[in-house]
């Protein structure tokens, strides 16, 4: 089985080691064109397009697949990676966290399908491991899907749940959903190459959206409850990283423990902040003990380390 594989996080890199070191043929690989990145704005190459390039792989990187943009130096690219795929023998496109839309001209080529890092129909769309967290979800797993025009809206060929640990942020999960995606998507194609699979639709009950996460969102308002603020904090690591002002600095929160005892101070508060208790900030309902915190231009750190270079008794998170 020929595979051209579309993507360009490291999500989506994971699922192509794991089919490359599968033994399928990779002629093609689809991926984001670089983007500046880091303090000096370097031009980066996507995961996806340093794996492959490390492997003598073919990269495309066109700025759309969409033939009819306006924009004709899209629409120009997006003929070229078409004609290219017209004149590619492969037999499927595996996509994961690819990035761009794929219009009807390219699903109609060969079979395209979907790594999703969500149990389909929750949590369709960008962000579906950060809004799981964020919403307090017990579960998530990975979707093997047919694509379709629809925002995620396939059938499913495969599904396997895995449970959102206490400790989990977007980080951990992400590894846990990566790998079990490329597992998944190998087992997928070997399948196929047996036997067509049977494709379920997703069922009409059940469907939420996971919004692409906004910067603007990282702020914590400290008169939400303590508990929603710790998911909040969970989901926003590593990207965009929560964060509160003290005294006009703003301060990266990206670990903290729930806290049930309530206070009668104003939220943001600052209850304690020494090393027999560590840094307690008072919320709406209960509190937060925050455990590892960063100032600008400084290294994270643990709590105990933060407050000997950055003093927070008797201050306020706004």
């Amino acid at each position: 089985m020929k595979v051209i594989f579309a993507g360009t996080p490291e999500f989506a890199a994971t699922a192509l080691k794991d089919l490359h070191e599968a033994g399928f043929e990779i002629p093609l690989v689809l991926t984001q064109p670089d983007r500046p990145a880091g303090r000096g704005m370097q031009m980066h190459a996507s995961a996806v397009k340093q794996y492959a390039q490390q492997h003598g792989i073919e990269v495309l990187q066109p700025l759309s697949l969409r033939m009819d943009s306006k924009d004709p130096q899209r629409a120009a690219e997006a003929k070229a990676a078409h004609e290219r795929l017209l004149a590619t023998d492969y037999d499927v496109m595996v996509v994961a966290a690819y990035g761009l839309i794929l219009p009807r001209s390219t699903l109609d080529i060969k079979p395209c399908i979907n790594i999703h890092g969500s149990l389909l129909p929750r949590w369709r769309g960008a962000a579906p491991i950060h809004r799981a967290i964020e919403a307090g979800d017990d579960e998530t797993g990975v979707t093997i899907m047919q694509m379709e025009e629809g925002l995620d809206t396939g059938p499913m060929l495969a599904i396997e749940r895995t449970p959102i640990e206490a400790g989990d942020s977007t980080a951990s999960l992400h590894d846990k959903l990566a790998r079990l995606g490329g597992k998944m998507i190998v087992e997928t194609l070997r399948k196929m190459q047996q036997q067509p699979l049977e494709a379920v639709p997703q069922p009409e009950a059940g469907v939420t959206y996971a919004a692409k996460i906004a910067k603007e969102e990282a702020a914590l308002d400290f008169s939400l409850p303590a508990l929603e603020l710790g998911l909040k904090i969970r989901a926003f690591n590593p990207f965009p990283g929560a964060c509160g002002q003290v005294d006009g600095i703003t301060i990266k929160i990206w670990a903290a423990d729930v806290l049930e005892a309530d206070s009668k101070e104003a939220p943001g508060q600052v209850l304690a902040a020494d090393a027999q208790h560590g840094i307690v900030v008072a919320c709406g309902n209960g509190s937060l003990r925050l455990t590892e915190l960063q100032k600008p231009g400084g290294k994270r750190l643990p709590a105990a380390e933060f407050i000997k270079g950055f003093p927070l008794e008797g201050k306020r998170f706004v």
